[in-house]
C-alpha cells in the first residue's frame, strides 16, 4: 500500500498529538505542533504557556522557532506545519511571516481560530505569503483531547487559569 497525501497528513497529526500529550503531562493545555520538510520532522512543539510564563510559547511558535534553528534560517520554505487546534492569530502571523507553504490542523477553534473560523489570516489576499489550508486531519481525536482536558479541569473544580508551573491540573 503506498502513501496518499491523507495517510501522511494523518501520520504527521498523530506525531503533534503525541506533542499535545507531552503539554497534557505538565498541565499545559494539550495542542501540539509538528514540521516536517522532505518527509522528515524539522521540529516539534508543545503548548509552554504556563510553565515558561510567556504567552507567546504556543505549540506552533515553538515549533517554528525550533524549525528555524534547526534550518538555519526563518523562511521555513518546503515545509508543512501540522498542529492538533486551529491557530490563534499571533500564531497564524507567524505562519505567514514565516513562509510556510503549507498548513494542517485538526479541530477548528471557533473562539480564536484565524485560520478559517473567526477569520483567515493564512489565506489573506492582501498579505504577501499565502498558506495552503488543510482543515480538520484526525479532528475527532484533536479535539477530544482538548474536551478531555477541560472536562477533567471541570470537575476538579480548577479554576480558568492553569495552575503555576509544577504543579497538576
Amino acid at each position: 500500500m503506498t502513501d496518499t497525501p491523507e495517510n501522511e497528513d494523518e501520520r504527521w497529526m498523530r506525531l503533534a498529538l503525541a506533542e499535545a500529550a507531552k503539554a497534557e503531562r505538565i498541565g499545559e493545555v494539550p495542542v501540539g505542533a509538528v514540521i516536517v520538510r522532505g518527509g522528515e520532522v524539522v521540529a516539534r512543539g508543545h503548548n509552554l504557556t504556563h510553565t515558561l510564563q510567556d504567552p507567546s510559547t504556543h505549540a506552533e511558535m515553538v515549533a517554528i522557532r525550533r524549525a528555524a534553528a534547526s534550518i538555519g534560517h526563518w523562511r521555513l520554505l518546503d515545509c508543512t506545519l501540522y498542529v492538533t487546534l486551529e491557530p490563534c492569530a499571533m500564531c497564524s502571523g507567524a505562519i505567514v511571516l514565516a513562509r510556510i507553504p503549507r498548513l494542517v490542523y485538526g479541530a477548528p477553534d471557533p473562539k480564536a481560530g484565524m485560520s478559517g473560523s473567526l477569520g483567515n489570516l493564512v489565506q489573506d489576499p492582501r498579505l504577501n505569503h499565502r498558506v495552503e489550508l488543510t482543515a480538520g486531519v484526525l479532528e475527532r481525536e484533536c479535539g477530544e483531547v482538548l474536551r478531555a482536558f477541560f472536562r477533567a479541569r471541570r470537575r476538579t473544580g480548577a479554576s480558568s487559569s492553569l495552575p503555576p508551573p509544577g504543579t497538576s491540573p
